[in-house]
């Protein structure tokens, strides 16, 4: 291990670690261009045969940018998408993002640095950043902005210059150091671990501004919430903000034991696919959409005697139909992905005729991820890690993410040698209670 990664274990004070020389390479996981076509005509494109650690050359820090020492990440199912090089292989991102100048040309590696999550300490700062220093404990945003673009200003999700970072960016979180731009970070909560925090940033910012943003489904006391795949890195997000919210979060799972986990974090009403008898086909076929939709409408109004407000759906094609169907008139389904395909099937007469919105929604500005950071920290949103991988079983990590065989979220160890390290506050910590930060774990 190279002195200034030993010297953050030991945590060594800002003077030490800024006299100490940055490392010429790493240890990362990344993707290898040479790699892109390996899944060509191949049905199960197992990411760990895609994905590798090993060392990678350090890049030079730009103006706005810190160096992290990143002491744990967690796997997002972008992780998949680039290891399994679909929809595009990122390298056709990074290429197109590298000519855009010459910082931007960094990111055109033969090697991608993945992670869109990430907790460590900063040890290098550039001469830009102003609010931020040597030895700050920081999360960090998954979303990469341009400050200097004007929409940025506005809402910095619809600017261009908006990217996945370590997903349609370079040098992401999965490794020993991440380059990140001082935009993308909040402060780490001083009550949890390495892995907890860096568990929170992608997916409870997402589901914050899905569900709480007035640019979202702008969620109120009394809204029933339909959400699928309650028990995923966004769902176990989304259930703690409708309920503290004052909403009622009706959860769909897969199974029974997914169902007692959802009931433990405290879903109002929770349903087993089972329950309505919804295939892999439902969800496209128009005359089993409906008949699907019926029988999880009724299951609904069983429990709480309506319709549904709002649909939180990240799935995709396979419930998107559905989700129209059960949407009361006037009500909005929020989406931020297609884990089961994009291409959506559904009538548009429960559009149109009944007044229903669909919200496209993508990660969340600073200010919202701040806002979620903030709950966060009050211990109002607790982190919902189940297991951890070392870096070097990031194959492992990310395969079960690809085959939905885990629950909440996958933390990755990196620089951090074990689990439960990076508490500074133990005292707060021990006022929110041990037991509520370590629901999922062992799930």
């Amino acid at each position: 291990m190279d002195p200034l990664s030993e010297a953050v274990l030991l945590g060594a004070p800002a003077e030490e670690l800024a006299a100490l020389p940055v490392p010429a390479e790493y240890l990362a996981a990344h993707t290898h261009v040479e790699d892109v076509d390996m899944f060509l005509d191949v049905a199960d494109k197992d990411v760990r045969k895609s994905l590798h650690v090993g060392m990678v050359p350090m890049p030079e820090l730009a103006p706005d940018e810190v160096l992290v020492a990143v002491m744990a990440s967690s796997i997002n199912y972008n992780t998949v998408w680039s290891g399994t090089f679909e929809p595009l292989p990122t390298f056709d991102f990074l290429k197109a993002y590298g000519k855009r100048g010459r910082w931007e040309a960094r990111h055109d590696q033969p090697q991608h640095v993945l992670g869109s999550d990430a907790a460590g300490v900063i040890v290098r700062a550039g001469v830009g950043v102003r609010r931020w220093k040597i030895g700050d404990h920081v999360g960090v945003s998954p979303v990469q902005v341009d400050d200097q673009e004007a929409a940025t200003q506005a809402d910095a999700m619809l600017g261009e210059g908006q990217r996945a970072w370590g997903y349609e960016t370079n040098f992401g979180g999965l490794a020993h150091y991440a380059v990140v731009r001082a935009s993308q970070l909040v402060p780490k909560p001083a009550h949890l671990t390495w892995e907890e925090a860096a568990s929170t940033t992608a997916c409870a910012g997402t589901a914050y501004r899905m569900l709480v943003s007035d640019r979202g489904a702008r969620m109120k006391q009394g809204d029933i919430v339909l959400i699928w795949g309650a028990t995923g890195g966004l769902g176990v997000y989304a259930v703690q903000l409708v309920r503290h919210g004052g909403g009622i979060a009706v959860g769909v799972v897969g199974s029974e034991e997914k169902a007692e986990l959802l009931r433990k974090i405290g879903c109002d009403v929770v349903i087993n696919r089972a329950e309505f008898g919804i295939g892999e086909d439902d969800g496209t076929d128009p005359a089993k959409v409906i008949a699907a939709g019926k029988r999880l409408g009724t299951i609904i109004r069983r429990e709480t005697g309506e319709d549904p407000h709002i649909v939180f759906d990240y799935v995709g094609a396979a419930t998107f139909g559905i989700s129209m169907f059960v949407l009361r008139r006037g009500g909005s389904i929020v989406t931020c992905g297609s884990s089961t395909g994009y291409h959506h099937r559904y009538d548009n007469r429960y559009l149109w005729m009944k007044l229903k919105r669909v919200i496209g929604s993508h990660g969340a500005n600073l200010q919202e991820q701040w806002e979620s950071n903030r709950l966060i920290d009050m211990g109002r949103i607790m982190p919902m890690l189940s297991r951890s991988y070392p870096l070097a079983e990031i194959g492992e990590a990310a395969r079960l993410v690809q085959c939905n065989e885990h629950v909440g979220k996958v933390g990755v160890l990196c620089l951090a040698p074990e689990p439960g390290l990076g508490v500074t506050d133990p005292d707060k910590r021990a006022r929110i209670g041990e037991d509520q930060m370590n629901l999922l774990r062992g799930a």
